[in-house]
């Protein structure tokens, strides 16, 4: 077991969801499915209790927790990608397979759970600062899923 995982609270697909991210992301896979041993308030003995699994080699819990918490754009798995065509998969995955696009990179998944799908030239950017930085901010900010191309012509002016 890690010394840290991050834990997501589900309603109750925290199984699904994460054999979504499996089929998803590479370096990503189910380890896992535990199952209530007994009822629970928000279920019964045998329910899919929690999951482990992994997204880019990142060690996660889902917990079917019911549906008392919600979540919101205060946690969210941000994936770097290399150019447009991985920038597509991405997005496209996320937002095709029931999710909502949102503004400057972010989109929510089905479950809710929020990713933002950055490319590296719009972090290196962003890094370099000044005018540079600026401009690719500036552009960022008119974009829902981002637009490699558009950020590179905003770097060089």
């Amino acid at each position: 077991m890690h010394k840290n995982t991050i834990c997501v609270w589900y309603d109750k697909d925290a199984e699904a969801a994460a054999q979504f991210y499996a089929a998803t992301f590479p370096d990503s896979a189910v380890s896992a499915v535990h199952r209530a041993p007994s009822d629970y308030p928000s279920g019964k003995e045998g329910d899919v209790l929690t999951v482990e699994f992994t997204v880019l080699g990142i060690p996660c819990l889902g917990l079917n927790g019911g549906p008392v918490f919600k979540h919101s754009e205060a946690f969210s798995f941000q994936i770097a990608t290399e150019d447009q065509a991985e920038t597509d998969r991405y997005w496209n995955a996320i937002v095709g397979n029931g999710g909502k696009e949102s503004e400057c990179g972010w989109c929510k998944d089905k479950w809710g759970i929020s990713w933002q799908i950055t490319p590296r030239v719009l972090t290196e950017a962003i890094a370099v600062g000044g005018a540079e930085a600026k401009r690719a901010f500036d552009a960022m900010m008119h974009m829902k899923k981002i637009d490699v191309a558009a950020i590179t012509a905003a770097r060089r002016g």
